[in-house]
């Protein structure tokens, strides 16, 4: 009967990085509208200097758009695209005074607006609530020098991002060692199950006629000992393969990023 190798990869991660995929288009979307129909408290355009916000959404579209394959998985998503996308990020914030004078007198929204929460949100996923934490205090500490003189709503956004960045951390870590925990008790399950097939299969009288052949062979002695040696030999590996099971090595990435990997091995029944 032929074996094969049945690889199960298990990843609770990919379908944060597709709701972070589709998070970073919404709400770049978004603050692209605010920008274009949004007014200030008297009804008036609110930019000042509307050619500022105009390069810079602009480069946020493109920017957006063309990041999107690095926020697809944990493998895409490195440290310099993080440092870069949180730069863009920050970058934003503090422009908002340059193009709007009196958003330092209001809470208005910032240019980037809550696209970045997305920029905390991929450090959150990728690396955890520490990375979080990192991430969050610098557009906590970029809004509040935007604002110049912080109202309490200000430091209501800036509090609830910082704890609500390393919550989804903290679920993410937890969700990875789960993830690992199944994975390790599946593979133990599979090679369970696989010694135990070994054993309907190995009768015990195979292992009565090796041990016997040793016997003899070692009593008749010449090359019938050399015989019962490598049946002695034989004797020991299929004990040995009973006792502890096989699981055959594989060729499959072990990259954690793609997900948890959990062996099992199929045995496709002889046809008729």
């Amino acid at each position: 009967m032929a074996k094969r190798e049945r690889v199960v990869r298990m990843s609770v991660e990919l379908p944060l990085w597709r709701a972070l995929t589709g998070y970073r288009v919404l709400t770049m979307i978004y603050a692209v509208l605010l920008a274009i129909f949004g007014r200030d408290n008297f009804g008036q355009q609110r930019f000042e200097r509307p050619w500022v916000a105009v390069a810079y959404l602009a480069f946020l579209f493109v920017w957006t758009l063309a990041t999107l394959p690095k926020v697809r998985s944990a493998a895409n998503c490195t440290k310099r695209f993080l440092v870069a996308d949180l730069v863009v990020a920050l970058t934003g914030i503090l422009l908002t005074p340059l193009a709007d004078v009196d958003s330092q007198s209001f809470d208005g929204p910032t240019l980037p607006s809550i696209w970045t929460a997305g920029a905390v949100l991929a450090f959150a996923i990728k690396g955890g609530w520490r990375w979080a934490a990192f991430a969050s205090t610098f557009v906590a500490a970029a809004n509040i020098i935007q604002r110049g003189e912080p109202s309490r709503d200000t430091y209501h956004n800036v509090l609830l991002v910082w704890v609500a960045s390393i919550a989804i951390g903290y679920v993410v870590e937890v969700a990875r060692a789960s993830e690992r925990t199944l994975a390790r008790a599946l593979e133990i399950e599979a090679a369970t199950r696989e010694r135990e097939r070994l054993a309907r299969d190995i009768h015990d009288s195979v292992l009565q006629v090796l041990a016997m052949v040793q016997r003899r062979g070692a009593a008749i002695g010449g090359e019938a000992a050399d015989l019962g040696r490598m049946a002695g030999e034989q004797e020991v590996a299929l004990r040995t393969l009973v006792s502890s099971g096989l699981v055959p090595p594989t060729r499959v990435s072990e990259d954690a990023a793609e997900g948890a990997v959990v062996r099992t091995v199929e045995v496709d029944e002889e046809g008729p």
